[in-house]
This record gives structure tokens, C-alpha cells and sequence, in this order.
């Protein structure tokens, strides 16, 4: 397969990816989940999503929509990129196995759905207040967080830009 075919290939929809989850969990594979905006890929994206994937055995990354992220009220110039290119940018990491856009403002539809053994969020939330916290550790998974890379942040990024 092509380097561009395998990477618009991980993109899927979620009767698409619910399949494969299953055929994962059957295979014994520890399927990990994380999500966000992922507006410009920087280097505190990598190491996140990196170590995120290094907690299991397959890495989905559930990547907002543009209309999600109006919901979130993350500024008037965000999404800085479209949902399609975010996602194709995030799918083209090795280590991410499948990227599932969102229409909502959070992701608990599709964590309920795919039910991950390990639900993964930066460190700067409280473990008990994810959202999916209750889905995942009620079916025996677990949720982790990871520290970001101190100063590197889509928001600061922009405002550089913005201040010339």
C-alpha cells in the first residue's frame, strides 16, 4: 500500500472502527484512546500522543470536529486547520493506528462505543473528572494522564503568530 493510501486509510467513521476494535480486543491487543483538537502539530502533540500510544498495543485518536471545537470556545480564529487536515496529519504518525473525527463537544459517545482499556488525557485534568472516566473503569479499563511538554501549546503558537 501506498504511504498515502495507508494514511487516509486510518481514518475511519465509527462503524467502520468498531470492527476493527472488536477484532483487536479478541486478538488480545490493549487498545488505548485519547482525543483533542490537534489545531497545529507541535512538539508537545508528539511526545503526548507518543507515550500514549506506548501504554497499549493499538492508538485511537478521536480528533474534534470543526464544529466541536466552536463548541469548546477555543477563540473565533480556531479551527486554525480543517477537520480533514488535522485528522490526515494525525494519522500520518506512525504510531497511531486509527483517527476517528467527533461532532460533539466531548468524546463520550465514541468512548462508550469503542470502550478502550486505557483512556489516556493531559495532565492537567483530575482522573475522576474525565470524560469517559466512568465508561472505561466500569468495564475494567483504566485512565491515565501524561504530563505536556512545559511551553508548547496550539494557543501559544497562534498568539506568536498573531504578535508578529
Amino acid at each position: 500500500m501506498k504511504h498515502n493510501n495507508s494514511i487516509y486509510h486510518k481514518i475511519k467513521t465509527l462503524q467502520e472502527l468498531l470492527p476493527v476494535v472488536d477484532f483487536w480486543k479478541n486478538a488480545g491487543d490493549t487498545i488505548v484512546f485519547t482525543n483533542g483538537c490537534f489545531d497545529i502539530l507541535h512538539l508537545g502533540h508528539v511526545d503526548y500522543l507518543s507515550k500514549a500510544a506506548d501504554k497499549g498495543t493499538k492508538f485511537i485518536v478521536g480528533v474534534n470536529s470543526d464544529s466541536s471545537i466552536k463548541l469548546l470556545g477555543k477563540g473565533s480564529n480556531r479551527p486554525l486547520q480543517n477537520q480533514k487536515s488535522r485528522a490526515t496529519v494525525i494519522s500520518a504518525l506512525s504510531f497511531v493506528d486509527n483517527v476517528i473525527l467527533f461532532e460533539e463537544e466531548t468524546p463520550l459517545k465514541l468512548i462508550s462505543s469503542l470502550l478502550p482499556d486505557i483512556l489516556v488525557k493531559g495532565g492537567d485534568y483530575i482522573v475522576e473528572e474525565i470524560v469517559g472516566y466512568k465508561e472505561v473503569t466500569e468495564n475494567g479499563g483504566k485512565v491515565e494522564l501524561i504530563d505536556f511538554v512545559p511551553g508548547y501549546s496550539t494557543t501559544a503558537i497562534e498568539n506568536k503568530i498573531l504578535q508578529g
